[in-house]
């Protein structure tokens, strides 16, 4: 290697040897210097030749500008870089290595696209943003872990994660430097970094290392850092902290080395600067009742905290804070009394600041005049008042002689009292930093660890002193170390690439370090200064001046001698030599360090530090590779402690710390201030420069430029550049030889590229040569394109005028020919018309002449037979008369004839009668006649009551003869009238027709008193009726109104269901993530059981201790609240979140609900049972007592009058049941016409929809037509399926029923045939016991050893699925047989605890995990199909019903194993996730699913350097990851899992697939682009396709994926208009705004024809986004878990017909 000084600021000057002119040419794009913006774009618009001293250009805005160019002006400008390259990840990417393209590109990333960390090489560049960015989850931690560093877009992570796996695979110790000027975030890049250590290493058991030591960031923030001009937050002190790790690469402990603490902020502070936070914070919190001892009061109120004017900070809150401190102490074990005193040292200090020394007349000596801040000064440490004040204005003289007491003066008393506030702090901080190491501390041997350095970078001020020394001192060490291993790096590429090595020249400090620490260097002068008696500073820096004139590191200014120049790396630096000596001694009084240690509080302090110092120390050396002691070693002796010099003793440390960087693979952050003003994401160029130049960004960058900065693989060049190859070359199958002929043959120079065994090398310029030849190729095949497409749209459009004008003319010929044959039809129109005219006249002059002629003579007709029809009729009428007359007349002669003869009859008639009344009256008196009478009473009582059945018969048949006499009445009423009319014409007598008339006027009363009959019997049907229909109408009415408000509260319910969905979700998920961590502390608890117990050592019984853990869980099974509508109603009652907190109450309710719907149904069943009886008794009794009278009318005995009223009483019941029985069934007819008529419209309008269904699947294509008949036909059987559960219901119902009656016909007291209800008895208990299987309690381990522990998924594979669940509630079935609770206790807790066993021993295995999570959950299905309980009996056959448990309620163990099967379902996603992780990203991403898509860019250092040798991107295709998808499914279908948790798995997969997908897209920019797009929209086309095929795209998965989906939309749509911007808006409903900006500003064009995204554009879409209520999240959480819900699924499957396997071994088993 070749080592080069020269001046840092010209490294951007320097041009290449060889200047190729012919590329500053019109149109090339140049940077020139601007003393504003350092460097300003221009565009050359005139060709330059070599030797012309005026080079034309033109400036951004038009504006035209002659830059000189000439050995006395300017070189030639630096070339820009294409669009292309701008805004690359890496800066060594870029075509074009210079300061002004490294400027830009910063810039660029930073203003525009907010990205703060950018690599240059190894380096990563970090600028401050000045506001709290979503970048720092832990989402984003998991996302980087395991990632390659140039995978990934640059961040801190990425660069801890490549120092934890360089650690594990090279087995060596790694450093991160961080470092940057106050202000830059060093401190919180540094705390971010031990954080992502402390998360992805975090201890293997329960010490928390890693907690701990993130909790000492906030303590030595707190007494380390403060408030500047530059930082509200800067470090005033470095530190290196080492985090331990053990052989499996988890935290086991820490050491903290401290560097250069700034003492003199103690007791000055510049203008608008603070003091240590600490003093603030322990102020802000003073009104605390702890610290009222300590007297202090606001921060105002101390010189030592008021002397910057602010003692506040903007946004930070010092009680706040101080809460966090102190909660920090305590998670570092720090006791409250070691906190007091620490309170009380840094509360003394304060006091001690505002001790007023009053001078003495004489000026030589001063005192302090009871001053109440000394007082609480000595009374917080413990010391006495008057010998403190005594020795603060005193001091002691010792010489070889004598010793003696001499006055101080007031100036030299004040800094002897800050000196001793100075001492005493600094040794309270070194207490704190041991105390944190020894907490930090471990016993267990360190394997490796990783250093994170968090020191000062280079500083420069208006007034440099002896802390600037130092701290440029220490960055010029670090600057020799950086650029070594820069070039050490670049050494290694070219050899492991077999490139020739030439030498590079690098800029070597080594002349500058010398001059500051070589024999006689600065350092050596001042500590021989110091040792003087009277040496100062003004004659150190006279020795300066005459010892290191020479070098060229070192000058004298011009206008001064008390101050030098020293020409560092990054700039040159003039120190003050003012307080040089001063600061170097550090002295304090060994007087006052005498009364301190008198103090019990102070002596125990500087104690410990001794002791603490020498423990750590020892602990250090022993545990880690490299020697580590402590910054500042305690002497032994006191009278020596303060023998060496601060500038020793920081170049010792120096020394150490560097000894341990190079022992240690460096990895480097380059933290950046943007702006002085703190402005967020303002970029100020000039302010970024220096600090580019200071920290060594611009050096890497002149090395990389010096040899071959470009490197592309084979494979990507022939991608990229392949447009330039010849047909030919593309048929070679080698590549490495196609990109050989292509190079030689554009590249003339062959040292302008080296060919390595993977890669291809460029030197500075090639690229973007290659890519403007690219370009040209591009816009010449552009333009060939254009001139074809051009000459076929011509040629198309002089077809298409061409084809008009034919047409044209064969449309004008053809209507010339149409407008002649028209004329012709005309004419001979014309002359049709006029014949037809013609025709038509004549015809109807003919028939109208016709017309009249038919008119007259039908006139005449008419008048001649209407004469004939008048004679006709006057002789009609007189023969009717004549008939009438002579019928009259004869009817009056028959009357009177009559008359005589019945009034003849009548005389002798009663002339009889009288004699025969006469003949009675005698025989009545008689005795005889009496005794006859009484002797036919009976008789007579009988025909009445004969009689009266008659009339009740002839009541029965007189309606039936009322409609006959209603016809004949009215048939003769006629005759009569007829014959009235005749007799009025023959005969005109007038009492035969008065008679005539009686009799008529007494058939009209009969028959209008029948009329009035019928009309009453038509009211009586008619009201019945009538009746009957308002009573249906009413109560379909009512039924109808009954289910509008079922139907209504259903909707409310569904409505309530709905809305309380998510609180259950939330619910669920909470609960189950309880149990999660409740499995994980089981494990915990396990690791530190086994790790406690011999292997020999037997332990408890931990059946109960498992059972009180498991059921007493606070929680709420899902699947036991989605199965039971009981449980449901419960939790509905009490409200989801109480009954969570007690599942105790929430079982006994469950019970008390189950008892109480028990109880309902008994009484239900007694209310059926009393209906029956009295339904049995009624029908007797009526027969009784229809069967008694004809009984009684036919026995001889005489009853009395009562006996007689019964009876007919009861003759009228029996008459009105049997009224009552046909009003039923004419009711019953009637209902059953109605369901017909319904039955008939429901048959319509089910052949209506049919119909409807037929049209549509008519108008589908075939493969929907499939589809849809297929869902049709599911639809239908499951309908089909309910009815028929509806019908096995109701007739196990009436089964029910039937089987009741028997008992009770029993239960009567007619007994009959009590051995055949034994017999029945006998053979159903026989029924009962089937399919069950007996063991003895010896035999229980090993049934539990064969079905769980030794058992195979692939040994039950060819029988019934879940085989070894069945089993094992076979055998709980018998133990409850038997009544056997302890049995059923021990064999359920053994099987939890075994499968428990079996999933911790094979905790990455998914076909065991799949296999008991099938198990599982049907063992708890089988519970509860076979619990009883009628809920889960509605599926169940009549033997399964017959085969439920009888005598234990086995909820309780329900519960237990529902939260096991959700401790199941969780590691078989953690182990699915697990297996699917590598092949994600590869997959959706970086595979080529569509061949010759994807893009390839220019790539950096970080992409040709990958962590992981050998795993090259791509490995996973598409096809793979579907696969494993595919395997899972068929293992979890093969173990009989539940279709329903099977699709919830496939979802939770489908989940993280999108989650990691996501969060890669938004890391990496080199994949956002518009193949990428397409690329990744393909592969969810497959996917879903997949999720088709396997028919769960109902299962909720492909909402899981519509983020990836709509990502992938966004980078293929177009971005440029407002429109475009309200599309997105409109399309990415399921994006954050966050995820959608970042999208947005890391889409990147992969050719020179597309766009970038402008600013404007993002801002437009953040505006409009802005009403969106989003979670401010930018990554998507990957241990996100959805709640399982585990759906109640009955078996079909009959246990007696269950066969075991004779390969299982259970010959032990017996069948009941």
């Amino acid at each position: 290697m070749k080592r080069q000084q020269k001046e840092p600021n010209t490294i951007a000057k320097k041009q290449e040897e060889t200047i190729d002119y012919e590329v500053y040419c019109q149109y090339t794009r140049v940077w020139i210097p601007d003393p504003e913006d350092v460097w300003r774009a221009a565009e050359i618009i005139k060709d330059y030749k070599e030797g012309e001293p005026i080079l034309y250009l033109k400036l951004e805005d038009e504006t035209p500008l002659e830059y000189r160019i000439g050995p006395k002006d300017n070189a030639l400008p630096f070339l820009r870089n294409p669009d292309i390259l701008v805004g690359e990840n890496d800066l060594t990417a870029l075509s074009y290595l210079h300061e002004p393209a490294v400027l830009h590109n910063l810039k660029v990333r930073f203003t525009e696209s907010n990205h703060i960390y950018t690599y240059c090489g190894i380096v990563l560049v970090a600028i401050n943003p000045y506001e709290q960015l979503q970048i720092y989850g832990e989402e984003v931690i998991n996302a980087y872990s395991g990632q390659n560093m140039g995978d990934m877009d640059p961040h801190i992570f990425a660069v801890a994660e490549e120092a934890y796996k360089q650690m594990a695979r090279d087995e060596r110790n790694q450093s991160i430097i961080v470092s940057g000027e106050s202000g830059a975030g060093k401190t919180v890049s540094a705390k971010y970094a031990m954080r992502f250590f402390a998360t992805v290493g975090g201890s293997a058991n329960d010490t928390n290392v890693e907690e701990k030591v993130l909790a000492s960031s906030p303590i030595m923030e707190a007494i380390g850092n403060a408030k500047t001009t530059r930082n509200d937050n800067s470090s005033r002190f470095g530190k290196y902290i080492q985090i331990g790790f053990d052989r499996s690469y988890h935290i086991i402990g820490a050491n903290m080395r401290t560097y250069l603490l700034e003492k003199s902020r103690v007791v000055f502070q510049a203008e608008d600067e603070r003091n240590y936070h600490i003093f603030y914070q322990l102020c802000a919190s003073a009104s605390l009742p702890e610290f009222k001892d300590l007297a202090l009061t606001s921060a105002e109120d101390f010189i030592f905290t008021s002397q910057g004017e602010n003692i506040f900070i903007e946004g930070v809150n010092d009680a706040e804070d101080f809460e966090k401190t102190r909660e920090a102490f305590t998670l570092l074990g720090v006791n409250d009394s070691n906190q007091s005193s620490i309170f009380r040292i840094i509360a003394s200090i304060l006091h001690l600041g505002n001790v007023e020394i009053c001078s003495e007349r004489d000026g030589d000596s001063c005192h302090i005049l009871n001053d109440p801040h000394l007082a609480h000064f000595c009374q917080l440490l413990g010391v006495e008042l008057e010998q403190m004040e005594h020795w603060l204005c005193h001091r002691k003289l010792v010489t070889t002689s004598e010793t003696y007491v001499k006055n101080m003066s007031r100036k030299q008393a004040a800094n002897a009292r800050d000196a001793l506030a100075k001492h005493i702090y600094a040794h309270m901080f070194d207490w704190i930093v041991e105390y944190v190491n020894k907490s930090l501390h471990t016993s267990s041997k360190q394997h490796s660890f990783i250093g994170v350095l968090d020191i000062y970078g280079f500083e420069t001020f208006e007034i440099n002193s002896f802390e600037q020394f130092c701290i440029n001192y220490a960055n010029e060490k670090l600057q020799q170390q950086f650029n070594q291993h820069v070039f050490k790096l670049e050494q290694e590429e070219y050899m492991k690439e077999q490139i020739p090595w030439t030498l590079i020249d690098f800029y070597d400090n080594q002349p500058c370090i010398d001059v500051i620490e070589a024999k006689l260097g600065i350092l050596d002068l001042l500590d021989e200064e110091c040792k003087v008696p009277k040496g100062t500073d003004q004659n150190w820096c006279q020795k300066l001046f005459d010892r290191l004139s020479s070098s060229v590191h070192f000058q004298k200014p011009r206008m001064s001698n008390t101050s030098f120049i020293v020409i560092h790396f990054a700039d040159k630096v003039e120190y003050q030599c003012d307080g040089f000596l001063e600061k170097n001694r550090d002295t304090v009084y060994e007087e006052q360090i005498n009364i301190l240690k008198a103090s019990k509080l102070m002596a125990d302090l500087f104690q410990d530090t001794n002791k603490d110092s020498s423990i750590s120390t020892s602990s250090s050396s022993k545990s880690s590779r490299v020697n580590v002691r402590a910054s500042k070693p305690t002497p032994k002796v006191p009278n020596k402690e303060h023998r060496k010099t601060v500038g020793h003793q920081f170049r010792s440390s120096l020394q150490l710390l560097m000894e341990t960087l190079n022992a240690t693979t460096p990895h480097y952050v380059r933290c950046i201030k943007p702006n002085d003003e703190k402005e967020a994401f303002s970029f100020e160029s000039r302010r970024a420069v220096q600090q580019l130049r200071a920290c060594g960004v611009l050096e890497t960058i002149r090395i990389s430029a010096a040899g071959y900065p470009s490197r592309w693989t084979y494979p990507d060049f022939f991608n990229r550049y392949r447009v330039l190859m010849k047909k030919s070359d593309m048929t070679i199958g080698d590549k490495k030889l196609v990109c050989r002929n292509l190079l030689e043959t554009l590249v003339k120079d062959p040292d302008k590229f080296q060919f390595g065994k993977t890669k291809i090398f460029f030197r500075a310029g090639q690229v973007a040569y290659l890519e403007k030849l690219r370009a040209d190729k591009f816009r010449s095949a552009c333009i060939k394109i254009q001139k074809t497409v051009r000459g076929w749209l011509q040629r198309v459009r002089y077809q298409k005028i061409r084809k008009s004008a034919i047409n044209l003319q064969r449309y004008g010929r053809g209507y010339m020919a149409r407008r002649y044959a028209e004329q012709l039809r005309l004419t001979r129109a014309a002359l049709i018309f006029q014949k037809q005219y013609r025709m038509v006249r004549e015809r109807r002059d003919y028939l109208r002449v016709r017309q009249a002629v038919v008119t007259i003579q039908a006139f005449t007709r008419g008048t001649l037979t209407r004469r004939i029809f008048q004679e006709f009729l006057l002789h009609h009428k007189a023969m009717m008369i004549q008939k009438h007359v002579r019928g009259w007349l004869t009817r009056r002669k028959f009357r009177r004839a009559r008359n005589a003869a019945i009034t003849i009859q009548c005389a002798y008639r009663r002339m009889r009668a009288k004699r025969e009344l006469k003949q009675l009256k005698i025989e009545a008196r008689s005795a005889q006649h009496l005794k006859k009478l009484n002797t036919g009473m009976e008789n007579k009582i009988v025909q009445l009551q004969r009689k009266m059945d008659d009339q009740t018969n002839d009541l029965k048949t007189q309606n039936e003869h009322l409609v006959v006499a209603k016809a004949s009445l009215g048939s003769e009423v006629n005759k009569l009238q007829k014959e009235l009319e005749m007799m009025r014409s023959r005969q005109g007598d007038g009492s035969q027709l008065t008679s005539l008339q009686d009799e008529l006027e007494k058939l009209r009363a009969e028959l209008q008193e029948a009329h009035t009959h019928m009309k009453k019997l038509e009211e009586k049907h008619s009201n019945e009726k009538m009746g009957l229909e308002q009573v249906r109408y009413q109560s379909l009415k009512g039924e109808n109104s009954m289910l509008k408000s079922e139907k209504e509260e259903m909707n409310r319910r569904i409505l309530h269901h709905s809305k309380s969905t998510e609180e259950l979700d939330e619910e669920r998920q909470r609960y189950q993530n309880l149990l999660r961590e409740f499995s994980r502390l089981e494990q915990r608890y396990d690791n530190l059981q086994e790790a406690k117990f011999q292997p020999g050592h037997k332990r408890n019984n931990s059946t109960q201790s498992s059972l009180e853990s498991d059921s007493n869980y606070p929680s709420i099974s899902t699947s036991e609240l989605g199965d039971t509508d009981d449980a449901i109603q419960v939790v509905e009652e009490m409200g989801v979140e109480k009954a969570a907190m007690d599942i105790g109450v929430f079982m006994k309710l469950q019970k008390r609900v189950r008892e109480l719907e028990q109880e309902r149904k008994r009484l239900q069943v007694n209310l059926e049972k009393m209906e029956d009886q009295v339904n049995c008794k009624v029908g007797p009794c009526l027969s009784l007592e229809t069967n008694n009278v004809p009984e009684w009318t036919n026995s001889k005995k005489p009853i009395d009058k009562e006996e007689a009223v019964r009876a007919y009483h009861g003759l009228c019941e029996s008459k009105k049941l049997l009224e009552a029985q046909l009003q039923s069934q004419a009711r019953k007819h009637e209902d059953e016409l109605a369901a017909f008529n319904t039955q008939i419209e429901l048959l319509k309008d089910d052949i209506e929809k049919k119909q409807e269904m037929l049209n549509h699947t008519m108008s589908l294509s075939p493969e929907a037509q499939v589809e849809y008949s297929v869902q049709q036909e599911i639809t239908r059987l499951t309908n089909d399926n309910l009815d028929l559960k509806e019908l096995v219901e109701k007739l196990e119902k009436n089964e029910r029923k039937l089987k009741k009656h028997p008992n009770e016909s029993s239960s009567q007291p007619t007994k009959a045939k009590p051995q055949l209800t034994r017999q029945v008895t006998v053979q159903r208990r026989e029924k009962d016991f089937e399919g069950m299987l007996e063991y003895y309690k010896e035999d229980e381990a090993l049934l539990v050893k064969t079905l769980i522990t030794d058992m195979k998924p692939n040994a039950v594979s060819a029988t019934v699925p879940c085989l070894p669940a069945y089993i094992l509630f076979m055998c709980i079935r018998h133990a409850d047989y038997i009544n056997d609770d302890q049995k059923v206790h021990s064999l359920l807790t053994s099987t939890i605890n075994a499968i428990k066993k079996v999933l911790k021993k094979n905790n990455n295995d998914f076909e065991m995990t799949s296999f008991w999570l099938a198990n599982t959950s049907r063992l708890l299905h089988c519970l509860k199909q076979y619990s009883g309980d009628e809920a889960f009996m509605t599926q169940n056959t009549a033997k399964q019903n017959e085969h439920c448990l009888k005598n234990f309620d086995l909820a309780e163990y329900r519960q237990v194993l529902s939260d096991l099967s959700i401790q199941i379902y969780q590691q078989l996603i953690k182990v699915a996730e697990h297996m699917m992780q590598p092949m994600i990203v590869s997959a959706m991403l970086e595979s080529e699913s569509i061949p010759s898509l994807a893009g390839v860019k220019p790539m950096g250092y970080r992409n040709r350097s990958s962590s992981m040798d050998g795993e090259g991107p791509g490995s996973y295709t598409l096809e793979a990851l579907i696969r494993q998808l595919g395997q899972f499914h068929s293992v979890m279908g093969e173990h009989g899992l539940d279709p329903e948790i099977a699709g919830q798995v496939i979802r939770q997969l489908f989940y993280s697939i999108n989650a990691v997908t996501l969060n890669n897209l938004l890391l990496r920019k080199d994949v956002c682009s518009w193949s990428t797009g397409m690329q990744l929209r393909y592969n969810i086309s497959q996917m879903e396709e997949w999720l088709r095929g396997k028919n769960l795209h109902q299962s909720g998965a492909v909402v899981n994926i519509e983020p990836v989906i709509q990502a992938a939309q966004l980078l293929q749509v177009k971005k440029k208009t407002s429109q475009d911007a309200e599309a997105i808006c409109s399309l990415c409903t399921s994006l954050t705004m966050q995820q959608i900006v970042k999208i947005l500003n890391l889409y990147t064009p992969l050719n020179e024809f597309e766009e970038r995204v402008t600013v404007s554009f993002i801002r437009n879409i953040q505006n409009r986004l802005q009403d969106r209520n989003d979670v401010p999240m930018l990554l998507v959480d990957t241990k996100h878990t959805f709640p399982v819900l585990f759906p109640y699924t009955p078996s079909a499957l009959s246990l007696e017909t269950l066969h075991i396997p004779a390969n299982l071994s259970l010959d032990f088993l017996t069948r009941v």
